[in-house]
This record gives structure tokens, C-alpha cells and sequence, in this order.
């Protein structure tokens, strides 16, 4: 269902749009309908960085975990506050490249972050 409001703003002619779309699963639509399992999972993600994040090496570690903590908690808290029962609650996306699936800035900081973590990881050899 739409509310008023909801039609796609192009920013960008045939390349880049602001469009509503409630995702009820994972990053890019995967997993849908699977909401309540995502948001253990991500209740269980943000519990383990609080712990790991402590022993962080280097301060690049630091910036990738925060990018996935602040990611993972953006996610949940639409899980929790825009749906009726137990994290059944629908994600907000909205950034829509024509080429790639719609997302939010909180899917955004996910994959930058474990991008980040995957650089030093490979930067500690």
C-alpha cells in the first residue's frame, strides 16, 4: 500500500531516484518475510561488536565495526517501531539506482563497513 506522497523524485534522469519501498527482509530484498530471524540475528550482531569492538587493533577495525553497529541498529529500530509484533516491522528503503536494488543508508554503512574490515584485514598481512 502507498500514502500519499510515495511517488519516486528523480534526481537524476533514467539513473538515480528517491522511491519508497518497505523491505521486510534483508539487504536488498533477500531473505523477505523473514523479519523476526533478521532481527535476532541483528540483536546478536550488535551484542557481539560492543564485545569485539574493545579489542579493535587498529583504528581502521574501529571504523568498519561502527559502520556495521550503526547500520545493524538503523535496520532494527524500523524492525521494532514500524511494525505491529515482534520485529515484524518493514525497513524503509529509498536510494534507487535504475541498475541496482533500492536501498537505505543504513544497508549502505553495512557494506561499506564490512569493506572496510575486508581492507584491514588484508592490510594487517
Amino acid at each position: 500500500m502507498r500514502a500519499a506522497g510515495d511517488e519516486p523524485i528523480e534526481l537524476i534522469a533514467d539513473f538515480l531516484q528517491i522511491r519508497v519501498a518497505r523491505n521486510t527482509g534483508a539487504a536488498f530484498s533477500i531473505l523477505t518475510g523473514w523479519g523476526p530471524l533478521i532481527g535476532i540475528v541483528a540483536v546478536g550482531v550488535v551484542v557481539l561488536i560492543f564485545v569485539v569492538l574493545r579489542d579493535a587493533g587498529h583504528r581502521l577495525e574501529a571504523v568498519g565495526l561502527g559502520l556495521i553497529l550503526g547500520g545493524a541498529v538503523g535496520n532494527l529500530l524500523d524492525r521494532v517501531f514500524r511494525g505491529d509484533g515482534f520485529f515484524d516491522g518493514a525497513v524503509v528503503d529509498f536510494v534507487d539506482f535504475d541498475f541496482f536494488p533500492t536501498f537505505n543508508v543504513a544497508d549502505a554503512a553495512l557494506n561499506v563497513g564490512v569493506a572496510v574490515l575486508l581492507i584491514a584485514a588484508f592490510m594487517r598481512r
